[in-house]
């Protein structure tokens, strides 16, 4: 090419190019050398410690919150619009038990329905609207026996001169080996979360109360069949929530097993093939054939990071009670217990909510008491 050809005849582009080339030569002598000599650096006893990363101060604040529930949701309001600067601190299952409701029919004021996450929106928006402060942790330490008390998490550590306590119930699960090995693979505890997989699919629900009834008809709208299997020969569900399940008895879409429990789950590396039922008198059994296996046998209480610090009947956290004011309080003077972690019978949204209210009140008659 002309071009190349006049550049390589050029004798200044010569001398250009041959002052380049030992600038370049200058750089990559200077980097070397500071990298041989990085290399050889040794720390004396003159070269200071190189400073750790600090870990995060403990937050102190006059009232905090644990779960992020009816319960929790609601003593914030109540406890921020009492000017107790409260802090909520969600834990995992943010938003609580109706995070994995489809419709949620009993709210009131709400009568055409509303689907369990957009109440909880709802819920979170009335506490920021109050200014309450809501941190994303999961505690997995509390220290109640001094005070302040001390709440320990994966993000950081907190202490409090009040706890109020909403961390809630957790699903059950029968404790069968298949069980466990089939979990996720088939079986859940959570119809609403997983129903979707089973669409045009037979499954079986295990349970006989609200919690399993519930599940079923919910299951019928998506699943090709449902067994109902329970141990006892009569529901403890609502009977208005009876009466739909007959419905869908009638309907075809259900088949009940009574009197019978699960005895193993069935499957192969695929997943859930099928269950072997057993009858609670005789033993004998029967197989049926189910892609998908839902546990709804009750929940346990998320109380065992209070193990031995707090009183609890069954797990769930003993409140005071009565119609004397301070009705949650707990066996330890400034900490309450509002919503499922301290119920065992009622177990309702709106009944959590109710609690929470409380919690707030008490919570707050108590600080004034500390001046």
């Amino acid at each position: 090419m002309p071009g190349r050809s006049a550049a390589r005849a050029d004798p200044h582009t010569k001398r250009r190019i041959s002052v380049i080339s030992r600038r370049i030569f200058i750089v990559r002598a200077f980097y070397s050398t500071a990298s041989a000599r990085t290399v050889k650096f040794r720390p004396t006893s003159a070269t200071p410690p190189r400073k750790l990363p600090m870990e995060k101060p403990t937050q102190h604040h006059r009232l905090l919150i644990l779960g992020s529930g009816p319960a929790g949701y609601t003593a914030a309001v109540y406890a921020a619009r009492a000017n107790l600067k409260p802090v909520l601190i969600t834990g995992l299952a943010q938003g609580g038990q109706l995070m994995t409701t489809t419709e949620v029919d009993n709210w009131p004021a709400d009568a055409n329905g509303v689907q369990g996450p957009e109440l909880m929106q709802r819920f979170q928006q009335h506490a920021e609207r109050f200014n309450t402060q809501i941190i994303f942790d999961h505690i997995h330490t509390a220290k109640l026996q001094q005070k302040p008390f001390v709440l320990i998490g994966d993000a950081g550590s907190y202490t409090c001169d009040a706890l109020i306590i909403c961390t809630g119930a957790s699903a059950q699960y029968l404790g069968l080996p298949s069980e466990e090995a089939f979990m996720g693979k088939g079986v859940s505890g959570c119809a609403t979360c997983d129903g979707f997989f089973y669409r045009n699919k037979p499954v079986a629900v295990i349970g006989g109360g609200n919690t399993a009834v519930e599940e079923a008809l919910y299951l019928a709208n998506i699943a090709s069949h449902v067994t109902l299997v329970h141990r006892r020969d009569s529901f403890r569900a609502e009977r208005i929530m009876i009466d739909h399940l007959m419905e869908k008895v009638k309907e075809g879409k259900i088949t009940l097993q009574l009197n019978q429990t699960l005895d193993e789950v069935l499957g192969d590396d695929s997943g859930v093939t099928g269950a072997r039922l057993k009858q609670v008198q005789g033993g004998t059994t029967q197989d049926i054939k189910v892609d998908g296996v839902f546990i709804a046998i009750g929940h346990k209480p998320n109380t065992d990071i209070f193990a031995g610090q707090l009183e609890m009947e069954s797990g769930y956290i003993t409140t005071r009670g009565g119609n004397k004011g301070n009705a949650t309080a707990t066996s330890i003077s400034g900490i309450f217990a509002a919503g499922d972690v301290q119920d065992q019978i009622y177990r309702q949204a709106c009944t959590s909510a109710a609690t929470g209210c409380m919690a707030a009140l008490d919570a707050d008659k108590y600080l004034q008491s500390l001046g």
